[in-house]
């Protein structure tokens, strides 16, 4: 049993890249899913796909590469379970100088901290890409 979920999704992505793999598979959920959409509208990733299996279905999520370097150069989990971070609307914070996206859980479901801006709504901040 996995205790942060978010941050393994993000440490088999960022280990699959470092590795320069074509894709990693994740054990899915609707959180997981909702991460993996925002990474590729945001272009952080190339695409994703469900994968049933038993006993559980699977993300199988294709990494993106620019010139054979991934397209994010950081992924950081900030809201942990051991303590939560979270964020008024007026102190949604800009990652990498506005070049990165941080995503927040709001009461509208899980969008980037500039959606979240422009919504007028706060949450929790559960990762940075950059």
């Amino acid at each position: 049993m996995v205790t942060d979920p978010i941050a393994d999704l993000l440490t088999r992505i960022r280990n699959a890249a470092m590795a320069h793999h074509d894709s990693t598979v994740v054990p899915a959920s609707k959180m997981k899913i909702a991460v993996a959409k925002i990474l590729k509208d945001e272009g952080f990733i190339a695409d994703f796909s469900i994968v049933k299996g038993e006993p559980q279905r699977m993300i199988k999520v294709i990494l993106k590469y620019i010139d054979k370097q991934p397209a994010f150069i950081g992924l950081e989990r900030v809201s942990k379970p051991g303590l939560r971070v979270y964020a008024g609307k007026t102190e949604i914070p800009r990652v990498y100088g506005g070049l990165g996206i941080s995503i927040l859980s709001t009461s509208k479901g899980l969008m980037t901290g500039q959606d979240a801006w422009k919504k007028n709504l706060g949450g929790e901040i559960l990762c940075y890409v950059w």
